[in-house]
């Protein structure tokens, strides 16, 4: 077991688009380092975000244009005006006659004011960025400026000599299209910049960051553009079968996602070259990882593209043992997590335990069915990490006000009838187990309801945009986090 995660600690599950702030979601600012500051003082040790990609219109961090990429809408503008690098009153005549913040009008001027003010040491320091990064970001940002260029439309249905990589139109493109190619880097290099100083605090405050990453990758995509060999694609780019669940608690029709599936024969004649640089590019941003959908490398739901919901569709075998025996020969023992709900097979198990990775609890699925759950705390191991609930759950106040009265009746027995309510029982519950780590969403921590949720599985509009304030955290409930904390021996020592 990774040494990191082989202490008792506690962690907040919080996405940084919902920090409070000034700006339309919540950035790489004032406000995470103050949240840092709350975890610390709070004796928590794990923040975990959601992924950090660059999103389509709707919002979702597990769709991204790029599994490299940093999202531009996270940086924050008051660090570039601190550098000298903006002035505020910089907006474009559009952003004026609109009324609306636009970021990347703002960050287009940021870059001219970089070119033109920039100390030396800080223009060496995006030409280094650069070079390191040219393995995907010269593509990603390529990508993207055609991708601007050709209104947002997904690479398939882009002029065709652009679309199947014709290299002198790739040539012409780069030539003609520089200085937002340049601009598109510059935006990566901040971000990256703001991400690693916000990392470099919490580490000294003694804060972990654990990421999360998606195991598929959207279609409309740089990766899948610049390696169409590295997916399941026809000659002409398309896809036949897409990625996504059979029904489940979440929904009665699986959920489709959509994403193309991996040509695991290509892969393994590199040597996973490609997921082991994806890799490498996490653990730079984090210092423990999460798998999302860890069952798919040992199978995969292979759903045909013409099928409207995820009902037909069949298990395909990965080769998940030879791809983690690979990251780990190239990268060394990662802490990593896999997220191992769903339908599990005793072949998923074997894997997540073959390389000693805790599995994930979530006490909201604790409480139906029979006494050998896996998510009752009695059946728990150390080497696991438990949640009251995931972004993909309502709260535990807003679920504990949907479930039946012999189904509360049941969890407070079990619990030992706490005075406490509901949802504050489950924290405490959590806080109490075995488990190794224990993970609170910070909307049960705030104790919100159903309003208040991430995500609905299967839903496409109205996720990804909620935001927490200050004001909803008065000091006795971070004091109460902080007791529980405690009280449960999860204060690592610093």
């Amino acid at each position: 077991m990774n040494e990191i995660l082989n202490k008792r600690r506690a962690g907040v599950l919080l996405h940084i688009t919902s920090l409070p702030g000034t700006d339309e979601s919540g950035d790489l600012g004032r406000d995470a380092y103050r949240f840092v500051d709350f975890l610390h003082d709070a004796g928590v040790t794990v923040w975990q975000t959601l992924p950090l990609g660059m999103t389509h219109t709707d919002g979702s961090p597990y769709q991204c244009l790029s599994a490299h990429a940093g999202n531009p809408d996270l940086i924050n503008i008051e660090s570039l005006i601190n550098k000298g690098w903006l002035k505020l009153s910089e907006e474009c005549e559009e952003c004026r006659r609109t009324a609306k913040f636009n970021k990347t009008c703002v960050l287009t001027k940021a870059f001219d004011g970089f070119l033109a003010h920039a100390k030396p040491a800080d223009k060496d320091s995006f030409e280094l960025f650069c070079e390191k990064k040219a393995f995907w970001l010269d593509d990603f940002a390529l990508f993207l400026a055609l991708r601007n260029e050709f209104n947002e439309k997904c690479w398939n249905q882009w002029p065709e000599y652009f679309k199947e990589r014709d290299g002198r139109a790739l040539k012409d493109a780069r030539s003609r299209l520089s200085a937002q190619i340049e601009c598109i880097k510059f935006e990566q290099y901040v971000f990256f910049q703001q991400w690693m100083a916000l990392k470099a605090y919490a580490n000294q405050k003694g804060v972990l960051l654990f990421g999360d990453i998606p195991i598929f990758v959207s279609y409309d995509s740089a990766d899948v553009w610049a390696n169409r060999e590295v997916f399941k694609l026809d000659d002409s780019g398309n896809m036949s079968v897409v990625a996504g669940v059979p029904p489940d608690y979440f929904s009665a029709t699986g959920q489709r996602w959509g994403n193309p599936h991996y040509n695991w024969t290509f892969l393994k004649k590199t040597g996973f070259n490609w997921w082991v640089e994806r890799m490498q590019t996490q653990l730079e941003q984090f210092d423990i990882l999460r798998i999302d959908h860890f069952r798919g490398l040992e199978a995969a739901w292979e759903i045909p593209a013409s099928e409207p919901t995820a009902q037909k569709g069949e298990w395909v075998k990965a080769p998940g043992k030879a791809l983690l025996n690979a990251i780990k020969r190239e990268l060394g023992s990662i802490p990593l997590v896999a997220e191992d709900l769903g339908i599990i097979t005793d072949e998923v198990v074997a894997l997540r335990d073959e390389f000693d990775l805790p599995g994930m609890k979530i006490l909201q699925f604790a409480f139906g069915g029979d006494r050998d759950n896996p998510y009752l705390p009695d059946n728990y191991e150390k080497n696991c990490v438990v949640y009251t609930g995931t972004h993909d759950n309502d709260t535990t106040l807003g679920w504990s006000k949907q479930i039946r009265d012999d189904e509360r009746n049941y969890i407070y027995d079990y619990l030992g009838n706490p005075s406490t309510s509901l949802h504050c029982a489950l924290i405490q519950a959590a806080l109490a187990s075995v488990a190794n780590l224990a993970v609170i969403p910070m909307q049960d921590i705030l104790e919100l309801d159903s309003e208040h949720r991430m995500n609905i599985p299967g839903t496409s509009e109205g996720n990804w945009q909620w935001r927490f304030q200050w004001d909803q955290l008065p000091p006795e409930r971070a004091q109460r986090l902080a007791h529980l904390v405690g009280l449960f021996n999860r204060v690592v020592p610093r």
